[in-house]
């Protein structure tokens, strides 16, 4: 069981351009950023793929008791909607 005096984590990975496509816009990654921070997500790592424009992008947020009953209990919210 976790330790409960130790803060607990959500974590977000998310893959931007690819091999194909070309990196994003500067100003559109700067406003999707500035999105997540607002949603209280703070990146922790960010790499390009290898011989690829992939840019993989690691965050993470304080993981809340509401997202907490939401991951044990999947479906509830159509139930109740």
């Amino acid at each position: 069981m976790a330790d409960p005096t130790l803060p607990a984590w959500e974590y977000r990975v998310e893959d931007f351009g690819g091999i194909i496509k070309s990196e994003p816009k500067r100003e559109d990654f700067e406003a999707l950023l500035n999105s997540w921070g607002q949603d209280g997500w703070e990146i922790v790592s960010a790499f390009y793929h290898t011989g690829t424009t992939r840019l993989r992008i690691i965050a993470k947020r304080p993981l809340t008791a509401a997202v907490r009953r939401k991951r044990s209990m999947p479906g509830l919210e159509a139930d109740l909607g």
